[in-house]
């Protein structure tokens, strides 16, 4: 496991972090995990992305104070996890379900919402494998969260396509993490038939549909692209299918949008404006490409003889 802990650029001391353990709303901290990615560069891009959203985070000209510690794999510091307001997963896949020793982490994750903590699932992060959920399409996240991409999933196979131009809507414009970004049209690849649960795939009566698209275009239905849950252990999920392409963070409303859902998933107040920051330098995280590039052909066998 990797990590890097941010505060203002600087790493931050051993004290600091206990101290942030015990400081409640005074000194809100983030954990950003990292998974996995098989992606060709200038997709996903997950670790440059965790590092961006941890820049962003802690530069947030109205929400000051916050902190974030970026891990590449489940951390083994327990003083991370607690001191987490809010966990952000950014990977291909849940990451927990690729990451060695998944039944401890759910059960350690588990631990962490019943104390209120908040989980926010971005794009990729999002899905689940058949071999990830029980047959009737039961798992934590669905609860934790309030919904997911099912990938090749028998109970309800979710949709991944890329979309020259998907537009965004928002679903529910009183809700704090609608607060400051407008409709958008992107070039991206928003998940679609989304999975919320037996009663008919229709969201519990707990969560919230945050935003929509009429997709896909040639038979265009209103697709559910982003949600909320109010957790009845007092803790806050969020869950939203992009960005697929790196860039794509430079798009002010998607970014803005994102880091309400992060502050709002930590219970912090999110401004009536909105999250406001300064869009980031994208090559300054270290992506692979910040533009997307064809992945490397395949090498054939060669032939013996």
């Amino acid at each position: 496991m990797k990590r890097s802990t941010f505060l203002l650029g600087l790493p931050l001391a051993a004290g600091s972090l206990a101290a942030a353990a015990q400081g409640g709303r005074s000194n809100p901290r983030i954990l950003v995990v990292v998974g996995p990615s098989t992606h060709a560069p200038g997709t996903h891009e997950v670790g440059a992305g965790g590092r961006l959203l941890a820049h962003c985070l802690q530069r947030m000209e109205n929400v000051p104070g916050v902190h974030a510690d970026v891990v590449v794999g489940w951390p083994t510091d327990e003083a991370l996890l607690d001191a987490a307001r809010s966990v952000v997963f950014i990977g291909d896949h849940f990451p927990p379900q690729k990451f060695a020793g998944t039944k401890a982490i759910l059960a350690r994750l588990d631990q962490m919402m019943r104390r209120g903590c908040g989980l926010v699932c971005i794009h990729y992060a999002t899905g689940l494998r058949a071999e990830d959920v029980a047959p009737n399409g039961e798992h934590p996240l669905l609860h934790w969260t309030g919904g997911y991409f099912g990938t090749k999933t028998p109970h309800h196979p979710g949709v991944a396509r890329v979309y020259p131009a998907a537009t965004i809507s928002p679903a529910s414009p009183a809700h704090p993490v609608s607060r400051g970004w407008r409709e958008f049209t992107v070039h991206d690849e928003p998940y679609i038939n989304n999975y919320f649960g037996p009663n008919g795939n229709r969201p519990a009566p707990n969560v919230t549909v945050l935003a929509t698209s009429l997709l896909p275009p040639e038979a265009p239905k209103s697709e559910i692209v982003a949600w909320g849950i109010d957790r009845p252990d007092g803790g806050r999920g969020f869950g939203i299918v992009m960005p697929h392409f790196y860039r794509n963070w430079l798009v002010d409303d998607l970014r803005r949008f994102i880091l309400n859902g992060i502050v709002w998933s930590a219970g912090l107040d999110v401004p009536a404006g909105g999250v406001k920051t300064a869009a980031p330098d994208l090559a300054a995280f270290g992506p692979a490409s910040v533009e997307p590039l064809p992945p490397k052909p395949k090498q054939a066998p060669k032939k013996a003889g």
